[in-house]
């Protein structure tokens, strides 16, 4: 990731999941924090995550932090994207 950790604010938070972004939601970062995974994404990556929690925020304005970035971690194939923190 092209941008200095402390420049991202938290977006959404639970005891397994966190979403974090930049002031311009153009860089975000969709961490597991139970196996230390973080997916960095920037560009085309950026914009379809953006549209995707946009849609399930939506679909299921109910659901906890940890529920939402749950779903999109495994069923919106963003820990494809993933890689062990601290490499």
């Amino acid at each position: 990731m092209s941008i200095a950790p402390s420049q991202l604010h938290m977006i959404a938070g639970g005891n397994e999941y966190e979403l974090l972004s930049t002031p311009d939601s153009s860089i975000f970062a969709l961490r597991f924090k139970l196996e230390n995974m973080t997916a960095h994404l920037e560009g085309e990556d950026a914009a379809r995550f953006r549209q995707d929690y946009a849609i399930l925020r939506q679909q299921f304005p109910a659901w906890k932090a940890d529920q939402t970035l749950a779903q999109l971690w495994d069923q919106g194939g963003y820990s494809w994207l993933a890689s062990q923190e601290g490499r």
